[in-house]
């Protein structure tokens, strides 16, 4: 009898290997639940067959790299078999890949679906066919900066502009840095395009980190009323955040990313192997954004994160692959439920409203964006917990596992920031509603957060005035 569900599972297709769970958060000032439903299995006796089989497995010893499920980690959706991962408890990961890489599906309306490839040791072939299958017109424009071109703009050209593809292959090099993502800059793409004039059916490939990613995903969305893009993120935060769900733009004086359109890639490819070469600060900011996923909606992720973020730190291959993949489910399935941010969606901007006034505030290019978030998910932690809306322990896990990374918890004290900024870079925050600052708090229990205009202005201000009180000082 065992052998035989034995067989019966191992029989079904691997998209029907489902968990049937779903996420509850609780969103603005109603404190109604919104239940997002996992996808279902194929059929009730699948499920009834497989809980069979694992209460038969449990009875057996069981391999450290099963697959980790939270409340808000999804099933991969992909059209390819997907490698263990390692359990939260695990000392280190001890997955044997089955394959290079791993795709997780964003599934959007209107035949808009795109895949995420992460994967590492890619061969030039498989480069090649991925990315020449979402390109569909002759023309391919590659943007880049000047510290990723030496490594890898000759590559990709030579790959995509080989004779066999029938592409031609344009290249433009842009100044790196946070300070560079501009009008004036974009203005560069845009003459660039229109100097080889590419035509609609061309594809802007965006080859970098956050800041180029943004600048072309938004020059492809008006150059002609918009043109297809593809995303090769080169930083752990382009990977796990900017690089999906379609949010594209360009830096104002008075604000930050407040021009700008959703646009979605035609795909994103990630190559993890490009992370080599990535500088520890950088690698460092990109972790605030996967920490982010544990606090609003992964408790798991969370756990683990406590447990491995010595092996992040050093790079370890399986870790690294392991958290860039759960954070994109994370992100895929958000960006799946609310594409355009009407609310879901604004709760993975935990610590922005506090991070980006700090980032303008302080002048463009001061502050990487992950480290500007991390003091701003330190605020907005504390803030929470002024408000009684968490415990102290989950104030000092937040603080921990921040410190943990290497990342910012608060403020030098030759920072400019005072409460006057704060609250000017706020008020002028997209999350602003007829008037009201809206933000992203913590509430409840590890993996909880709500999305809201409803709490204390006193707590806020306190909070602020805290994370200043030594500002200004000269510097010991």
């Amino acid at each position: 009898l065992c052998g035989s569900l034995v067989r019966v599972v191992v029989s079904i297709p691997s998209s029907n290997h489902i968990t049937q769970q779903s996420l509850s958060m609780t969103l603005y000032d109603t404190g109604t639940p919104v239940h997002l439903p996992r996808r279902r299995n194929a059929a009730v006796s699948t499920f009834l067959v497989g809980c069979a089989v694992l209460m038969m497995l449990s009875l057996m010893p069981f391999p450290s790299d099963a697959f980790p499920v939270g409340r808000g980690v999804f099933p991969l959706s992909t059209g390819h078999t997907a490698s263990s991962l390692p359990m939260s408890t695990a000392a280190s990961p001890t997955a044997t890949e089955s394959t290079n890489y791993d795709v997780v599906k964003v599934d959007l309306t209107d035949g808009r679906d795109y895949p995420i490839y992460i994967g590492t040791s890619y061969t030039d072939e498989q480069i090649t066919n991925m990315l020449t299958s979402h390109i569909h017109g002759s023309k391919t424009l590659i943007i880049t900066n000047d510290r990723i071109a030496p490594m890898y703009l000759d590559k990709y050209a030579n790959l995509l502009g080989q004779k066999e593809n029938d592409k031609e292959v344009f290249t433009l090099v842009l100044p790196d840095g946070e300070e560079h993502k501009s009008m004036e800059i974009l203005q560069r793409i845009l003459d660039k395009a229109l100097e080889e004039k590419l035509d609609r059916k061309c594809t802007f490939v965006a080859l970098g980190g956050g800041v180029i990613g943004d600048m072309v995903g938004f020059a492809a969305a008006i150059y002609q009323r918009g043109v297809n893009f593809i995303q090769i993120p080169t930083t752990v935060m382009a990977m796990v955040d900017s690089s999906v769900g379609g949010k594209t733009g360009v830096n104002h004086p008075l604000g930050k990313n407040m021009i700008g359109a959703f646009h979605q890639p035609q795909c994103v490819f990630i190559d993890t192997d490009s992370l080599s070469t990535l500088p520890d600060r950088e690698l460092q900011s990109g972790i605030a954004e996967i920490i982010k996923y544990g606090l609003i909606r992964d408790a798991d992720l969370f756990e683990w994160l406590e447990d491995n973020m010595d092996k992040l730190l050093a790079r370890d291959p399986l870790a690294t692959r392991y958290a860039i993949q759960r954070s994109c489910q994370n992100k895929a399935e958000v960006v799946k439920a609310d594409e355009k941010e009407a609310g879901l969606r604004a709760t993975l901007n935990l610590g922005h409203t506090f991070g980006h006034a700090i980032e303008s505030g302080s002048g463009y290019g001061t502050w990487l964006h992950g480290e500007a978030v991390a003091i701003g998910t330190a605020m907005a932690a504390t803030m929470s917990a002024e408000l009684g809306w968490i415990d102290a322990d989950l104030v000092k896990r937040t603080y921990r596992l921040l410190e943990k990374a290497n990342l910012p918890v608060e403020l030098p004290v030759e920072s400019p920031m005072d409460r006057e900024t704060f609250l000017d870079y706020m008020a002028a925050d997209k999350k602003v509603a007829n008037g009201q600052l809206r933000l992203i708090l913590l509430k409840g229990a590890l993996g909880n957060c709500v999305f809201t205009g409803d709490f204390d202005q006193d707590a806020m201000i306190k909070t602020i005035d805290e994370f200043v009180a030594e500002c200004g000082r000269p510097k010991a």
